[in-house]
């Protein structure tokens, strides 16, 4: 951040997770977050369509696709989350 300006950089630096002897960088988080709802959106639909082939699993079936509709409001909410970042702004020593 230079003169007060914010960076694009800054607002989604990278995550580093450190496992063992091993480190696990994750670039660009707003956006494998959103892969990752993605991935489970379809998981939920495809178990749920599965389940609809037996009647007696019709009710787990229906919660899957509730769960998955539900994850597709999640989706625009990452997208905007990205996009808006509220970062606190350092005291000015102006008023000294």
């Amino acid at each position: 951040m230079a003169d007060g300006i914010m960076d694009e950089r800054d607002t989604d630096r990278p995550l580093t997770l450190k496992l063992g002897n091993e480190e696990l960088v994750i670039r660009r988080r707003y956006e494998v977050l959103s892969i990752a709802n993605d991935f489970f959106i379809a998981i939920w639909f495809l178990i749920g369509s599965l389940l609809f082939l037996f009647p007696a699993y019709e009710k787990t079936a229906a919660w899957l696709f509730v769960v998955g509709s539900f994850q597709f409001l999640v989706r625009p909410t990452i997208r905007l989350v990205s996009h808006i970042h509220i970062k606190r702004i350092p005291a000015s020593h102006w008023d000294s």
